[in-house]
């Protein structure tokens, strides 16, 4: 009996290699994989291009960092203490050297690590980020899925407007007149956030006008084509037909059928906007006076802060990189036949 026990107890290796195989054969781990060996050449080439244009940028950033009045002696020294001195694969292979253990380099501004400098300023730019898009998107499908409704009628029109409005006015003069009416005339909001304050409320305050100059232009072009995606849906697909056949009520077949199938829609945009809205975020934070990875960017291509500048775009360039993989992922979530295709084939 005791021995039956202990067989019983002891570990099965081949269900152990059954799982290992499973997991190893999964299709989205599968497609994680290539994605992410795809993403290796593209930071390569991001971080390559960088360094390039930042060396090609008049100016020497001794000179710039100690002022007009430093001697040569004195810039001569700054060089040397800055690694300016070698040749320029030398820098950039010691760079890519650090990169790969972990080390963003030292900022020639204040000679502090660039990692320090993004962990002190990456959490404003990621909650930036995060309230933009979930507005943006929040707002864009729910008015999306009035506008569908009835096309072209009073929702579909008044949408349309201002959509129109977001789509017509640049970030920056959107914000400057968020600024005047909603933080001068009104003061409702702040007008300068140093800091996200104490607590969430606080910080809502803070991040409500950067957001709402990013996110508007956002949410006109997510409204526009997931309505537009949604009305031909309607409009001429057969599962939409045999749903209305079967009795389902108008409200769920736009809600659950047309709606769903036309996300893939709204989530290529997504993916393919990562980039423009990384770069407003660049444009607004200044002007809010945001303390996040944006104003950083813009303050070290103003004094040529190679180190500093080639950490902020690798991390943007990681986020991008990983909004595409979440994006192929939705894909999968949406559509099971994208899930296993590759499998049942």
């Amino acid at each position: 009996m005791a021995l039956a026990q202990q067989v019983q107890l002891q570990p099965d290796p081949g269900a152990r290699s059954d799982l290992v195989r499973r997991v190893t054969g999964s299709p989205a781990l599968q497609l994680v994989g290539r994605r992410l060996l795809t993403a290796i050449p593209v930071l390569l080439g991001v971080t390559f291009l960088t360094f390039v244009v930042m060396n090609l940028i008049p100016g020497n950033p001794a000179r710039l960092i100690l002022g007009i009045n430093a001697t040569p002696g004195q810039i001569e020294q700054t060089d040397i203490k800055l690694g300016l001195n070698h040749p320029f694969w030398d820098r950039y292979w010691l760079w890519l050297d650090g990169l790969l253990h972990g080390n963003l380099g030292i900022a020639y501004s204040n000679q502090q690590s660039v990692n320090t400098d993004l962990a002190q300023h990456l959490p404003v730019t990621c909650w930036l980020l995060l309230y933009t898009l979930v507005v943006s998107l929040g707002l864009g499908v729910i008015v999306a899925v009035l506008a569908a409704r009835k096309p072209n009628g009073i929702a579909d029109r008044l949408s349309l407007a201002v959509s129109m409005l977001g789509l017509s006015i640049a970030p920056y003069v959107l914000a400057l007149v968020l600024i005047y009416v909603f933080a001068v005339k009104v003061q409702w909001f702040p007008a300068i956030s140093n800091s996200l304050g104490g607590n969430p409320l606080q910080a809502i305050r803070a991040l409500t006008l950067p957001a709402a100059s990013i996110g508007f232009p956002l949410f006109a072009v997510y409204s526009r084509l997931l309505r537009a995606d949604i009305v031909e849906q309607m409009q001429r697909e057969d599962y939409i037909v045999t749903a209305k056949a079967k009795g389902v009520s108008p409200w769920r077949v736009l809600i659950l059928h047309a709606t769903r199938n036309s996300m893939f829609t709204l989530i290529t945009l997504v993916a393919l906007n990562l980039g423009t809205l990384i770069g407003a975020v660049a444009i607004i934070e200044p002007i809010f006076s945001l303390p996040g990875i944006g104003a950083e960017l813009i303050g070290a291509i103003q004094i040529n802060d190679l180190p500093l500048v080639e950490g902020i775009v690798v991390v943007f360039a990681l986020v991008t990189v990983a909004g595409n993989l979440l994006a192929d992922l939705m894909y999968a979530v949406l559509d099971p036949r994208i899930r296993y295709g590759r499998s049942a084939s």
